[in-house]
Parts: C-alpha cells; sequence; structure tokens
C-alpha cells in the first residue's frame, strides 16, 4: 500500500511539471524529482530536505565535490556522481545551443552569453577572455584565472597572449562575483583599464567588460562606460 501511495505521488509531481514547467516547483521538490532515478521506491520528498538541510542550497549541493557529497550525505557514488553532473550538463547544453559561430554584436547577446560560462554558479571568481572575428563572430572562449571567493588575479599579458593567439580581432572580457553584487569594484576598473589599453596597442578592440553574479550581470558597454571601446 505504501509503494502505491509513492507511485501516485510520483504521478501528480510529473503531472504537474508537464502542465506548468519547473519555475513553480520549491528546490526541494526540484530535488525530489531528480531523486526519482536514484531511489525507485522510497520517499525522496524526505531525503531531498535532509540533503538540502546539510548543504543549504542546490548551488553548494551540485556543485560540491564526489567526495564530498558522499562523505557529508552517506551516499552512494551513483547519487554523488548524479548531484555533480548536473551543472556540467546544464553548461555543456548552452555552450552547444549558441553554437560555434555565434554572433555577439550587442551588449544583451553578449551578457546572455557571458552568464551561460558561469551557468549553476562558482564559488571563485574566474576570469574569461571572449575572442571575436572582425565579423563579431565567436572564435574562442579562454578561461584566463580562477582566485578565490572575493579575488582573481589577471595578467594583461596572458590575455593578450590567448587574444593573439585565437586571432582576436575585438574581444569581451567577462568575470563574475560568487557574493552576488553585480557592481564592478574599483579593481575591476582599473583591470578593465590596463587590458582594454594594452590590447588597443596590438589593434585590438575590448568591445564590452560584463560581471555576472547569479542570474544577474552587468555589461560596461551597456552603461557607456569610458573603460571600454564599446560595439
Amino acid at each position: 500500500m505504501k509503494e502505491n501511495v509513492h507511485v501516485n505521488h510520483r504521478e501528480r509531481m510529473r503531472k504537474r511539471y508537464k502542465q506548468h514547467g519547473i519555475d513553480n516547483f520549491h528546490d526541494h521538490e526540484v530535488l525530489e524529482m531528480l531523486l526519482y532515478y536514484c531511489y525507485p521506491r522510497c520517499d525522496t520528498n524526505e531525503i531531498a530536505h535532509k540533503m538540502l538541510g546539510e548543504f543549504k542550497t542546490l548551488q553548494n549541493l551540485f556543485e560540491s565535490d564526489i567526495d564530498v557529497i558522499k562523505s557529508r550525505l552517506g551516499c552512494t557514488d551513483n547519487i554523488a556522481f548524479l548531484l555533480n553532473y548536473i551543472p556540467e550538463i546544464a553548461k555543456r547544453y548552452w555552450r552547444s545551443k549558441w553554437g560555434d559561430k555565434l554572433t555577439i554584436d550587442n551588449p544583451d547577446i553578449a551578457s546572455e552569453y557571458a552568464a551561460s560560462l558561469f551557468l549553476g554558479g562558482d564559488q571563485v571568481e574566474s576570469f574569461y577572455l571572449i575572442s571575436l572575428d572582425a565579423g563579431l563572430r565567436l572564435n574562442n572562449v579562454s578561461l584566463i584565472a580562477r582566485g578565490t571567493t572575493d579575488e582573481v588575479v589577471v595578467f594583461t599579458r596572458e590575455v593578450a597572449r590567448k587574444a593573439i593567439e585565437h586571432r582576436a580581432v575585438s574581444v569581451i572580457l567577462t568575470h563574475n562575483h560568487p557574493g552576488g553584487t553585480i557592481a564592478p569594484s574599483i579593481a575591476d576598473n582599473n583591470l578593465t583599464s590596463k587590458i582594454k589599453d594594452a590590447l588597443n596597442m596590438l589593434d585590438i578592440m575590448v568591445l564590452d567588460h560584463i560581471v555576472v553574479a547569479e542570474d544577474k550581470y552587468f555589461s560596461y558597454a551597456m552603461r557607456g562606460s569610458k573603460f571600454v571601446d564599446g560595439y
């Protein structure tokens, strides 16, 4: 009888998802449905609550190392692997969706693409260089550096080297703020200005610098900033 209760509940949850999508689901319900494929015959709602009680957010859970998930939850390799694998699949999906020759010719497209690089969030600051050809088509995306929760050290010479290596005519800079604020810092402004001056000497334009924080972003070009060349 108990198994039938779980089966009926799962069917109701799937029906609700088909009719309304995921937006009206709480985080524990999203996790509960995912766990259906790990636990075929038990109450995954209770398990989901316990997991979020331990990790607090889906982001913290999904971005934790496999061994950390296992040790903190006491779960199997398969479950820990699945949870860790989710954001990596999402990142691959979004990058494939954009295609290899995406044209990035305005701040809106640039910001959406930059945000996709940090899909699922990131616990440390990371800095990417997006290289474009003469037609503003995507040439390459390079991870320049990864840092700490509130800082990333970026060397101008490494940015210039990657831009030259990928034959960039123009570039877009982007990094994330794990703390959740999209406002660029004084250090961000200084770095942007320094990179712009260095690349302009190589006849490479810095079109934009985009700061990403969770599902928000700040575009220097969109604000008409003097620190970038603009589109």
